[in-house]
């Protein structure tokens, strides 16, 4: 990467009228892509990537299309997930830069002004499921690629557009298929964010599902079974004394404050009158950076099976669903950040900070494999501004262009051949 000064170059800001003079384009993809629903479950997404990649295709680009089998998608829990790829190969010798929005999305919910697929744009703002989480930033990082290339700047390495399709699932099947794969191996990655700074760090997840059998039996004789929900009753009052506890851990880094722990989902029971013989709970346990998995889930396991010790007739098992690791800065994310923070400075007329986030997402995957990660796009100052998986979510169009034109300026600072011969 060149090295970053105060001296302006004008092709920073021929890369950032192209943005300006093409916005209206963008926004009516962003229009295009927020009208195909996306909702995981039940995760039927092959068909928004058939289209992103039609876009391409009218471009002259093509869209590698990485379909995972149907049978790991299936046990996965989803229909369909087409991961793409789009590389976009310049001269040898720059670096390789990974751009990753993810396309599927929580379904709508309830509570919404605004159709939730139809992009209506009301007062600066465009209003539809995924708007600001992330199908934004597929416009936000097509875009950007397309400012570089019409700039005709002498450019070198490659970029490759990563589309993928489950992290609401926890990634596995998106970027970290595509890894796992071996189908790429990106020298630096920035993947879709929901903030106004730059993410350089987010919390990690732990999910369980805790299974409590007990016996069932006729309501007019308790004793003659093992009631399963009185035993979850335990295990509920003993999660929520954990949760307590928590938030008096805290993290070093700043955005991010304890870890948390909830039971988000209850199922079990027959009927009415039938003393319960199973309950289902589900957990989310987010972890902070400095945290280590696998004790947290030893904690975990521990406190669980110890509030039902001694009831007679019950058992308990606990399944892992997910295991999230943290994002954690790398070598070589300080250079994203400042190009960022250099080029948002200019655009948004602001500093902007580099912070971490209590979320978690796919960025995590890339810096797994070793590669230097921060999250950057179109976003809020915070994500309750944006209503992001609730009604009316949206998306600031004053953020979503300044976004795209920082962007821009970031591709350029590291895959401009010859910056000082080009500013001529």
């Amino acid at each position: 990467m060149r090295p970053l000064t105060n001296a302006p170059r004008a092709f920073d800001a021929r890369l950032r009228n192209w943005v300006d003079e093409h916005f209206d384009e963008q926004v009516s993809l962003l229009q295009r892509l927020v009208a195909i629903p996306t909702d995981t479950p039940p995760g039927d997404t092959a068909r928004h990537a058939e289209a992103v990649a039609d876009v391409v295709a009218a471009w002259g680009w093509q869209a590698e299309r990485h379909s995972v089998p149907a049978d790991e998608v299936q046990a996965y829990g989803m229909r369909s997930i087409t991961n793409l790829v789009i590389r976009r190969q310049y001269a040898s010798g720059g670096p390789v830069i990974a751009l990753n929005a993810h396309g599927d999305v929580v379904p709508p919910g309830d509570g919404w002004t605004h159709d939730p697929y139809g992009g209506a744009v009301v007062d600066g703002r465009l209003y539809g499921r995924a708007s600001a989480v992330s199908k934004s930033d597929f416009t936000t990082y097509l875009h950007a690629v397309r400012a570089l290339e019409a700039s005709g700047l002498p450019l070198r390495g490659a970029v490759e557009l990563h589309f993928t399709y489950d992290e609401e699932f926890g990634g596995l099947k998106g970027p970290g298929w595509l890894l796992a794969q071996g189908l790429s191996r990106p020298d630096y990655a920035i993947c879709a964010s929901f903030s106004h700074a730059v993410v350089t760090a987010h919390n990690g997840c732990l999910q369980f599902e805790i299974t409590v059998n007990g016996k069932a039996t006729h309501g007019s004789a308790p004793k003659t079974g093992h009631d399963a929900l009185q035993a979850a009753s335990r295990i509920l009052v003993e999660t929520y004394q954990q949760a307590q506890a928590l938030e008096a851990v805290h993290s070093s880094i700043d955005g991010i404050s304890h870890p948390t722990l909830i039971i988000g989902k209850i199922d079990g029971g027959t009927n009415t009158n039938v003393v319960p013989g199973r309950v289902v709970l589900k957990m989310d346990r987010r972890m902070i950076p400095e945290e280590d998995p696998v004790q947290v889930e030893a904690q975990v396991r521990d406190f669980v099976q110890q509030a039902v010790a001694g009831l007679p007739g019950i058992t308990v098992s606990i399944r892992r669903l997910l295991l999230a690791r943290a994002l954690r800065p790398l070598p070589g994310h300080e250079k994203l950040v400042a190009s960022l923070q250099a080029h948002a400075q200019t655009v948004f007329n602001e500093a902007i900070a580099a912070v971490g986030t209590p979320l978690y997402a796919d960025a995590r995957l890339y810096a797994e494999h070793g590669i230097p990660t921060v999250m950057y796009g179109a976003g809020p100052r915070t994500v309750l501004e944006s209503g992001a998986k609730q009604a009316d979510e949206h998306v600031m169009l004053s953020d979503l262009k300044g976004a795209t034109q920082v962007m821009a300026g970031l591709l350029a600072d590291f895959l401009v051949a010859d910056a000082a011969q080009a500013a001529h």
